[in-house]
């Protein structure tokens, strides 16, 4: 229902759009009926568009006399009625059947995977946050994304302690990040941080050396897995998205691409300046041929 509701509000944009067209070129002298400028309204109105005109004031006239005469038009008729009624009628099922359905995981609202959020998504301090947003509305963009993981949120940068995810995961997501932009000063600092924080030496190696995941804990499997797909490919698929929810939950998951987010950030910089490690630091990353 939802789906079929959001294509007839697409194909009612397109139809708004090719009758204004028709209208708009008529003379100047030329009046079309008070029905046909009443129905591009309402269109125009439900659909959330308005179709350019050849002039703001000839709009505002036409539209008054719409409302001033529609009784009349449909009492009395015009001649001018019969095609352009009959035109929007032939060309609203064709625009309409045009309109791709949304994929079954896309929100109407959002247009996106994330649902809008609701406190229920969120730990206590997201919670907080949101409470303080005023006047926020859920509509596609980065915006209904960051509310999940707000700019004000500790992701536990640079150390990992305190962070939502705890500081085993934030280790992992940042050496996933830095082996995808072979980030040496990153790594180096974060392959200790992370055996100090109980991420085991062996998920360290199978991102280290872009083993296979097989074998590992589900959960590291699906965070590596996902963070190589979504850095090399630039997206991810259905199945992998809900696996990710599945295990981490929406607001987790913002949250570790957030922090994934922050290194790749800092790692191109520190890439563009050649930054070479300290001599008391050892050298952890390898170089990889892919």
């Amino acid at each position: 229902m939802i789906d079929s509701r959001t294509s007839w509000l697409a194909a009612a944009r397109g139809v708004v759009a090719v009758l204004g067209a028709s209208l708009a070129s008529l003379p100047v002298g030329a009046q079309p009926a008070a029905a046909d400028w009443a129905a591009l309204a309402e269109l125009s109105d439900l659909g959330g568009v308005w179709v350019p005109d050849v002039a703001d004031q000839r709009r505002k006239e036409r539209k008054d006399f719409a409302r001033l005469n529609l009784q009349r038009s449909r009492i009395g008729g015009d001649a001018m009625r019969i095609p352009i009624v009959a035109a929007l009628l032939a060309a609203f099922p064709v625009i309409a059947a045009a309109q791709p359905a949304l994929p079954p995981d896309i929100h109407p609202v959002t247009l996106s995977r994330l649902p809008p959020v609701t406190p229920e998504d969120l730990d206590e301090e997201g919670r907080r946050l949101l409470a303080a947003r005023e006047n926020f509305t859920p509509g596609p963009g980065p915006t209904h994304i960051t509310v999940y993981s707000p700019r004000d949120r500790s992701l536990g940068v640079p150390t990992g302690q305190n962070s939502p995810v705890g500081p085993r995961l934030f280790q992992l997501a940042v050496l996933i990040a830095a082996r995808e932009i072979n980030q040496q000063y990153e790594w180096s600092a974060h392959e200790p941080a992370g055996l100090r924080q109980g991420l085991e030496q062996r998920v360290i190696d199978v991102v280290k050396y872009d083993r296979d995941v097989a074998g590992l804990d589900d959960k590291d499997a699906t965070l590596i897995t996902f963070g190589r797909t979504l850095l090399r490919e630039h997206r991810v698929s259905s199945e992998l998205w809900a696996k990710m929810v599945g295990h981490f939950g929406r607001q987790h998951t913002v949250d570790l691409m957030s922090i994934m987010g922050d290194y790749l950030r800092v790692g191109i910089m520190l890439n563009a300046v050649d930054q070479h490690l300290p001599p008391s630091r050892e050298a952890l990353l390898p170089p990889l041929e892919r």
